[in-house]
């Protein structure tokens, strides 16, 4: 799965944003730097598990709690069609 390139992101000091430049989503997302870890890694070619195993890499957290998390944004940017699969 890969972000779709309309999808343009943005990062001013701690806000993350990320709109759709085709005009197909109308809005701003806001994200934390968790989720924008997630939307980086999908900027190339992944899986949902390389996503968990970059953020296991990152994050002193627990497995389960960053999996469910992975699950939840991927399911947020699939709801939105961010996401090619």
């Amino acid at each position: 799965m890969k972000l779709k390139e309309s999808f343009i992101t943005h990062k001013n000091k701690d806000d993350y944003m990320m709109i759709d430049a085709s005009g197909k989503f109308a809005g701003i997302i806001h994200s934390n730097a968790t989720a924008a870890f997630i939307i980086e890694c999908l900027k190339t070619e992944t899986t949902e598990d390389e996503i968990l195993e970059k953020m296991l890499a990152k994050y002193d957290a627990d497995k389960n709690i960053m999996a469910d998390n992975v699950r939840k944004i991927i399911d947020k940017l699939r709801k939105i069609e961010a996401v090619d699969e």
